[in-house]
């Protein structure tokens, strides 16, 4: 099965590798190249899930459904972001060759892991996001973007140690890293000591409390296209990922109590701690990066059920996540480009001079708050179902009172920053290029769609769990 998905990591590896030599005579070159290689990917990746989802007919379905849809995410908030860079215009002091082919290896390297069928293949390729990711990082030679990438290697650091500790005591166990081997074989004590481990380490690398403390730095300091990425995909996939395929591997096993209550508790964390850590920030990507931490909890709750609606729920969240936070970091670099700040003291009324980028806003952030009919709202719905039905009732409520936090401390990012009276130092600013709101208007459909289509995208999401 993995052969059939080969070429969405090879194509982008070899865009990268040849972005260096075809560069020489234009820049522009690697621009149409690196958004070609993205586009024509995911139109492919598009297209089999949009046959499936339209026709509802899975007796030929020859395709691993989570692997695919992983992928199709991978590529669309590569892409977006991609595109969104082309006309954003690189900053003078960044290597455009570098940045657009770190970009391609870093979705080479997600789409390998997404593929890959035992504990060492993942975590190497989790390895090569964790480097690309600090290269990008440092894409701007400012102050903040070198101490958040120093940040970002030393906190995350311990993760990859842990990791590889986890995988070292599962192949002393069964001589194996392949995922079905652990899957169809009794789990022991070593193996929930060694998969404790693991997702100890991938909590780090998500950037889960109470292991949070690089993430706001890191999306606060990054180039603004690059906080986009990290936050609407990297994070996603050299962490959350590997977590729920880890409950994927244990739902139907009995020895799950203490990794459970581990997930629950840091889940139930993280909820917490980004949704308050949100509502007394004063800086746009600041509150964002909170609102990140807050909405992966959630994802971390679902896992913690270990049932098939959980990592149903998981996953979906995880694609919706990947959307808004999308919309939503892009948006900001948006005003941060036209305004000079993310400070959002000096923001107000923008909604006037910048309507498209305010009502996108709404869009993500009221899908991000889980509110109906986006695509957010089933999500969370899903969660809290699952959360209920496991038993864990006290945490099913902390995730619907979040979820009000949520909406408050969103509503009051969007009144400082866009709505109420203009402020007279931006009356001058203008709206965003068109090019730059195309990504942001595509996902926001996309994030409709997916929503009022719900009934059709449920029996896709279905075969996740199959």
């Amino acid at each position: 099965m993995v052969t059939d998905f080969l070429s969405y990591s090879l194509i982008p590896l070899c865009s990268a590798l040849a972005i260096p030599f075809i560069s020489r005579k234009s820049r522009r070159i690697t621009e149409i190249l690196a958004n070609v290689t993205l586009l024509s990917g995911l139109i492919n990746v598009g297209y089999i899930i949009l046959h499936y989802i339209i026709k509802m007919d899975y007796s030929s379905f020859t395709f691993d459904a989570f692997t695919l849809l992983m992928i199709f995410t991978i590529y669309l908030v590569g892409l977006a972001v991609v595109f969104f860079s082309t006309y954003y215009e690189v900053e003078n002091d960044t290597n455009s060759n570098s940045y657009y082919s770190l970009i391609l290896i870093s979705v080479s390297a997600m789409c390998s892991l997404v593929m890959s069928r035992d504990f060492f293949t993942l975590y190497i390729f989790m390895e090569a996001i964790s480097v690309c990711s600090f290269a990008l990082i440092t894409s701007s030679n400012s102050k903040n973007s070198i101490e958040a990438s120093i940040k970002y290697f030393f906190l995350t650091f311990p993760a990859s140690v842990l990791i590889i500790f986890g995988i070292s005591i599962l192949m002393l166990n069964y001589g194996s890293f392949d995922f079905d081997t652990i899957k169809f074989t009794n789990i022991n004590f070593l193996t929930v000591i060694a998969l404790s481990m693991i997702i100890i380490g991938f909590l780090i690398k998500s950037g889960i409390a109470p292991f949070h403390f690089w993430t706001p730095d890191v999306y606060q300091g990054s180039y603004s296209p690059i906080s986009a990425y990290l936050a609407g995909i990297v994070t996603k996939i050299g962490g959350i990922y590997a977590i729920i395929k880890i409950s994927q591997i244990l739902y139907n096993s009995g020895a799950t109590y203490k990794i459970s209550a581990l997930l629950l508790f840091t889940g139930m964390l993280s909820v917490l701690i980004g949704a308050f850590g949100a509502m007394v920030q004063k800086d746009f990507k600041r509150m964002l990066a909170y609102s990140s931490i807050s909405q992966m909890g959630y994802i971390i709750l679902a896992t913690a059920t270990f049932s098939p609606l959980g990592i149903f729920a998981a996953v979906f969240h995880l694609v919706n996540h990947a959307t808004f936070k999308t919309v939503l970091f892009l948006n900001s670099a948006c005003v941060e480009k036209n305004t000079g700040t993310t400070n959002m003291e000096e923001l107000k009324g923008l909604e006037k001079k910048m309507p498209y980028t305010s009502w996108t806003s709404v869009i993500a952030l009221l899908s991000t708050a889980g509110v109906p009919p986006l695509s957010g709202f089933w999500s969370k719905v899903l969660i809290i179902i699952a959360l209920w039905q496991s038993g864990n009732k006290y945490y099913a409520v902390i995730a619907l009172i979040a979820s009000i936090l949520t909406l408050a401390y969103f509503m009051i990012m969007q009144k400082k920053v866009f709505f109420g009276k203009l402020s007279e130092k931006l009356t001058e600013v203008k709206e965003a290029k068109f090019q730059l709101l195309i990504p942001v208007i595509t996902i926001s459909i996309i994030i409709i769609l997916s929503g009022i289509f719900f009934n059709r995208v449920y029996f896709y999401l279905e075969k996740i769990i199959m």
